[in-house]
Order: C-alpha cells, then sequence, then structure tokens
C-alpha cells in the first residue's frame, strides 16, 4: 500500500506543496528516493533510517520507494527528512492519520530529534494558499511558522512527539501576535545619530528626503567630510516596518539562513554595507543553487556602497536593471527565480583618485585623464537611476571645534519622515507599492499633476539642463516627496527648485 504525507519546497521565495509517496515492496533492502533530488534529499535515506530506527520503531526490510511530486520540480534542503519518516511510519502501521489537510516539514538528527530548517515561512505560507491547516515543524522553527495567520503549528523536538501527539499526549499548539510583536521588538536605540554629525544641512536635508520617498542618492566629497558616517545614520531616520513589508524581509532572510530563532520576524530595516571588491554574483545572488544577493537582502532598507567609483564598472552596471524594475531575475538553463530587490541606494565616493578635487584646503594632484577614468566607472544611466547627488565639502575649523552648537537628533528627522511616509501609504494604498520611489508612469501622471506656472517652470529646466525622460520622471517624483515633507498637497515650485538642486550633477 502506498502512503502519502504533505510537505513543500522552496522556489526562490516562494513554494510549491509536494506530496511524498512511499511504498514498500519485496526485494533487497535499500531505500530509493526519486523526483529531481539533489544530494541533501538524496542524503535523507541514512539519516532517516537512523533516525526510525533509533526512536524505537522498526524500518521495513523490504526496498522503499520514495517519490517526491510533482517529479519535474527540482528539491533541495533536509525539509523532507519528517515527511519521508512520516510516509515510511505509516507503512509500518505506526497510528498516524491519513489528513490531506496536514504537512511535515524538518530535518532528523541520527537519534530522532528535529533540526531547524531554512525557509521555514515562504513554506508555511505556501502551505496555506493551497489549503493546508495544519503544519508540524521542529520546535525552533516554529515561532516563525506561526507568523502565518490562519494555520495551527505544532512544534516537535523528537520524531516521537509526533506519533506520541496522534496516540493522546498532543503538542501545544504555537502563536505569535505579529502586530504586537513587531510593534514590541522595533529598534529605537541606534549606534549612529544625526545628533553627532557636524554640519553638512545639505547633506543632511538629502538625507531626509532620500528617507522619506525611498529615492537613490549619491555623496561625493573630500576624505573625512562624513559621508560615511551619515550614511550609518541614516538607519535612525528610517521608518519602522509595515506589517507586510516585514513579512516580506523574514522570507528572504529565512530563505538565506540568516534568520535567528529567538527572533523569528524581521524588525528593522536592512542596512546592507557592501565591499568594493563584491562579485556580481554576490550583489545581485545566484550560484548553482541561486540564493538571495545583498540587492535583495537590502530589500525596503538600504544598500551602501562606499567608495563606490572602486567598485568595478560591471558589479556597478548590474544595478541598473534591479534599480529601475525593484526585482532581480536569476536565469538558468533548468529554471528562473524572480527575487524582490526594493532597495534604496546609497553610495559615496571621492571626487577624483587622490580625493581633493575642489578642495578648499588641499590641492588635487591627479591629472584631467586620471580624473576621467576614476569618474568613467558611473556610467551616465547608472547616474541617471539615481535621484539625488550631492556635494559634501570638507568641514570649516570652527565646524570642527564648536561644541555648543547640537546638530538636530535623528528621533526628530525620523518624525517628519514617518509622516511624510503616513501620506504615502494613503496616497498609494490601492497601487500596491509604498514610496514615491516606486512609482511608474501611470503614477506619476496621476500623483505628480502640474498646473500651468509649474509645467512651464519644468519646460525652461528640461531645456537649459538637457534632462533625460527618466531624469525628468526622477525630479518629479523628488518633488512630490519634497511637498510630503511639507505636507503640501500640490507640487509647487519650491519644491520643483529643490528636486532640482539635487539633480545637477555634482561628479
Amino acid at each position: 500500500m502506498v502512503t502519502k504525507a504533505i510537505t513543500a519546497a522552496t522556489i526562490g521565495i516562494d513554494s510549491c506543496k509536494i506530496e511524498v509517496e512511499v511504498d514498500v515492496v519485496n526485494a533487497l533492502p535499500n531505500v530509493s528516493i526519486v523526483g529531481l533530488p539533489d544530494s541533501a534529499v538524496s542524503e535523507a535515506r541514512e539519516r532517516v533510517h537512523s533516525a526510525i530506527k533509533n526512536s524505537g520503531f522498526s524500518f521495513p526490510t523490504g526496498r522503499v520507494i520514495v517519490n517526491l511530486a510533482p517529479a519535474d520540480i527540482r528539491k533541495e534542503g533536509t525539509n523532507f527528512d519528517l515527511p519521508i519518516a512520516i510516509g515510511i511510519l505509516k507503512e509500518q502501521g505506526v497510528e498516524i492519520p491519513d489528513e490531506p489537510n496536514t504537512a511535515f516539514l524538518g530535518e532528523l538528527s541520527l537519534d530522532g530529534s528535529l533540526r531547524k530548517v531554512n525557509g521555514i515561512l515562504p513554506l508555511v505560507s505556501g502551505l496555506k494558499d493551497e489549503g493546508i491547516n495544519t503544519v508540524f515543524v521542529p520546535k525552533n522553527n516554529a515561532k516563525e511558522a506561526a507568523l502565518v495567520q490562519g494555520i495551527s503549528v505544532f512544534g516537535a523536538e523528537h520524531l516521537r512527539d509526533i506519533v506520541n501527539h496522534y496516540s493522546g499526549t498532543p503538542i501545544e499548539k504555537t502563536t505569535v501576535d505579529v502586530n504586537k510583536y513587531l510593534e514590541e521588538n522595533a529598534n529605537t536605540d541606534y549606534s549612529f545619530d544625526f545628533k553627532d554629525v557636524k554640519g553638512q544641512q545639505k547633506a543632511k536635508k538629502a538625507l531626509e528626503i532620500a528617507a522619506a520617498g525611498g529615492h537613490n542618492i549619491l555623496m561625493s566629497g573630500s576624505p573625512g567630510s562624513g559621508k560615511t558616517l551619515m550614511a550609518k545614520c541614516l538607519a535612525s531616520i528610517l521608518p519602522p516596518l509595515e506589517l507586510k513589508e516585514a513579512l516580506e524581509l523574514t522570507k528572504i532572510y529565512s530563505v538565506s539562513g540568516l534568520l535567528k530563532s529567538e527572533n523569528p520576524l524581521m524588525t528593522e530595516r536592512p542596512y546592507r554595507a557592501v565591499h568594493h571588491t563584491a562579485s556580481p554574483n554576490g550583489i545581485i545572488g545566484g550560484g548553482t543553487n541561486p540564493k538571495p544577493g545583498e540587492i535583495t537582502l537590502a530589500h525596503r532598507g538600504v544598500l551602501f556602497l562606499d567608495e563606490m567609483a572602486e567598485f568595478p564598472r560591471p558589479v556597478l552596471e548590474v544595478l541598473r536593471q534591479p534599480i529601475e524594475d525593484g526585482v532581480v531575475v536569476i536565469s538558468r538553463a533548468k529554471n528562473s527565480i524572480r527575487y524582490p530587490a526594493q532597495f534604496m541606494l546609497v553610495g559615496a565616493m571621492n571626487p577624483c583618485p587622490c580625493g581633493y578635487l575642489g578642495d578648499k584646503e588641499k590641492d588635487c594632484t591627479c591629472s584631467d585623464f586620471q580624473i576621467q577614468r576614476y569618474r568613467s566607472k558611473l556610467s551616465g544611466p547608472l547616474l541617471d537611476r539615481i535621484d539625488l547627488l550631492v556635494n559634501v565639502p570638507r568641514l570649516t575649523t570652527e565646524e570642527l571645534i564648536n561644541t555648543k552648537t547640537e546638530s538636530e537628533p535623528s528621533i526628530k528627522i525620523r518624525e517628519r519622515v514617518i509622516k511624510a511616509r503616513k501620506i504615502q501609504a494613503e496616497r498609494f494604498k490601492n497601487e500596491g507599492i509604498f514610496t514615491n520611489a516606486e512609482m511608474g508612469s501611470k503614477e506619476i501622471k496621476k500623483y505628480c499633476r502640474l498646473d500651468e506656472k509649474t509645467s512651464e517652470f519644468m519646460k525652461t529646466a528640461a531645456a537649459k539642463y538637457g534632462l533625460s525622460g527618466r531624469k525628468f520622471d526622477r525630479i518629479l517624483k523628488l518633488a512630490r516627496t519634497v511637498a510630503d515633507l511639507s505636507g503640501e498637497k500640490d507640487i509647487r515650485i519650491e519644491h520643483l527648485t529643490q528636486a532640482l538642486q539635487y539633480r545637477v550633477d555634482v561628479i
């Protein structure tokens, strides 16, 4: 008789339902797993055999055939151990009822205990969409699985616990109040605060606008002018995660194996600082078994590229399509995987190789050819996709030694950013986007309308600065954010003027 158990397999940060079929035939003892398993799944035969024997149950004496259906989907990971073991135990007559709406996920140790696996949140979420209402997972994954509302989650420590659950010793159900957890664990204590940044009012205002609208920003200036410090302070003014954003982000970190069992839900926006030796695959993701890259790990947060002009040009060019589309598609011969990548790109660079071009205190020693070669690392199309270009000059002696005047703290800036984000959340509640930076041409026409006076102003600006279509749209989106920070419903000339001053190239 063929027995069955339900589980799931990840595809990117999504999942699909998998049916584990087990049959025992009269032949020499052996375990065969079919259905496109990878090496980790194929090795389950040894783990499952030892786990069942060491849990006090008998293992079939004939040939065990395990089929993972549908057979045309590649199966990866160790979460198939538990459903395979459940199917074999059913074949051996152990009293585990056939419940088509119950699924099993988990890796088995040789002694039968259950180990944590990656990707539990997307797996359970996908199973719920398939009509599954009960799921058994390792105890260390239980809180993460319980983030999916409307499904019963039982966390087991051992294979015997699941058998005992059906024989009179039920496992306690795991529940998590997602909204309460997100509120209680939101980070309000940051290591870097804008109150510790001296001067640089224009750059601070640019970062506030970037945080309010989710815009990309590039800072250029002499070494020691505070570019890296301000980029680190940016995390302290970003708004808290919405529940939908937190769950989406948690899926990414769960699949990547970066989620801690004691913190099952991502409660703060990611800040990813990438070294200039990173490869294109490290940035966008990939590998034999594709995994999320830095741009996906920075989803709904910040991707910081310090010394941006030191990055190889091919690495920077791979950012162009994800910046525009908010997603990255990793294509392989057998399949394509789609990862979200809606991030804020924050770059910092020197104006030239020596760093002192335009500096008031120190002369530049670079030749024109060296400066041109240095700047050419950043192509025109890439710069077109950056909303704010800011010059960060050297601090004056008075600004450096001034200890009486304290800069505005991050908490006050954050209040304005949150207020602007709430305006955007209300504006885009039926659009499927969160920020002004995500607006497409349709949303720009709808929410960035210009009257006759402002249209004439933009016509003059477009002719004077030679604005491309993409750059023109980005100025409108930037002006929309400036208006939101001011609490204005309509875009005015002063908003467009402020947006334009951040779009005039500084490199």
